[in-house]
């Protein structure tokens, strides 16, 4: 997909052209761009009329959010959703089902591969997708009734999957939090992915589940670099404190991979064998990775973001992102999607697999959670009332 912003050619002949500066980055968010989505109607293109920029004052930060433009603040939508467990049946996938108490995420990460879903809701995959946020304020309820129904056929929920569950603004909302209760009430295994360490928040109801076989987590790490982790996942818990989360998990006895996802050439992937080794010190038993996905408005985002950051190895990075997808930004078939192709995905995939062997990580498996304890009507197991007489 081609992005009209980025790559439409300018001409320095045309009456009244005006150079249009490259994107700046802003403080806190992770797109630089408010990229078009693929559904929209209407096509814009960038063009400078000298009003665009202004000059920072003496001493500001150039980068900050505020230089230039407006703030931009992160707003919250309230959402009445129709329905609240997701399926799929991908062959790559590890799950079936999957529940997603919020739309957008303000954690920001640039290379999300759900940016793409906000433009089913007219937005802007790009600063939309991590400021203008939709909170499905109803899913406790749905989720409550639609595991209570007769035809409900129980197995392991993923939460978070798609955006965060425990991003910012659920310190707050208390979705997720309320979303856990209906599970841990009905004893309905599930497994969560996170970069927050809002987590701990809930570990009087993660704890006893764990213990029953019924909930296991996984932190994501992309790097030890705060620096990088700063403007690749400007909102999220920094590196040092997602090992910590890891380690106040297992000291709680509750099952922890790290999940290194994305793994980017020239950028996070120098640091693999290092975040494995710093988790697997922190108390984390599993581990897995995932190659740069790139799929639909992703790519234009992500190369906007490179030249923003790190402009001169930004040609190299997409060179080897387009070794490992045949001479694409991405491909889509499920054999590939994860891991990629060619001698560098091979590379990688060696050197993954002889650090966790190094580290005894997947040694032990943590995979199947007991579902047989799953209650589907609303009793909660109680001692009886005794009888007066």
């Amino acid at each position: 997909m081609n992005d009209p912003e980025t790559t439409r050619e300018p001409d320095p002949d045309a009456e009244n052209w005006h150079p249009v500066a490259p994107p700046a980055p802003r403080k806190g968010r992770g797109a630089v761009t408010n990229l078009q989505g693929r559904y929209e109607v209407d096509q814009r293109e960038t063009y400078d009329d000298g009003w665009q920029q202004t000059p920072p004052e003496e001493g500001a930060d150039p980068h900050d959010e505020g230089h230039g433009a407006d703030v931009l603040r992160t707003q919250v939508f309230e959402e009445r959703a129709k329905s609240i467990l997701t399926r799929n049946q991908s062959p790559d996938i590890p799950f079936n089902v999957s529940l997603n108490p919020y739309r957008g995420c303000e954690h920001g990460c640039i290379y999300c591969f759900a940016r793409p879903t906000h433009s089913y809701l007219g937005l802007s995959p790009g600063l939309d997708f991590e400021s203008r946020l939709y909170a499905k304020i109803n899913a406790p309820e749905l989720l409550a009734r639609e595991i209570s129904k007769p035809s409900y056929e129980p197995e392991p929920i993923a939460l978070g999957v798609n955006t965060d569950a425990w991003q910012p603004i659920e310190r707050d909302l208390r979705l997720t939090r309320r979303v856990i209760e209906v599970l841990a009430q009905r004893q309905h295994p599930f497994a969560a992915i996170t970069k927050s360490s809002l987590i701990e928040r809930d570990i009087d109801l993660l704890a006893p589940m764990a213990q029953r076989r019924q909930f296991m987590a996984a932190i994501t790490i992309t790097t030890l670099d705060a620096d990088i982790a700063r403007t690749l996942e400007p909102r999220a818990a920094t590196p040092a404190r997602r090992l910590r989360t890891i380690r106040t998990l297992a000291q709680a006895g509750i099952p922890v991979g790290v999940s290194i996802a994305p793994v980017i050439p020239f950028v996070t992937e120098p640091d693999m064998e290092r975040v494995l080794e710093a988790c697997a010190e922190a108390g984390a038993t599993s581990a897995s990775y995932i190659v740069l996905r790139l799929p639909w408005e992703v790519s234009p985002l992500f190369q906007d973001w490179l030249e923003a950051h790190f402009p001169q190895r930004a040609a190299r990075v997409m060179s080897r992102v387009r070794d490992m997808r045949g001479g694409k930004d991405y491909e889509s078939d499920f054999s590939q999607r994860m891991k990629g192709t060619g001698l560098w995905a091979d590379l990688l995939k060696q050197r993954f697999h002889q650090a966790v062997k190094r580290l005894g990580l997947n040694e032990r498996r943590h995979g199947i959670l007991d579902m047989s304890e799953f209650m589907r009507d609303k009793t909660v197991r109680e001692k009886p009332q005794l009888d007066l007489f």
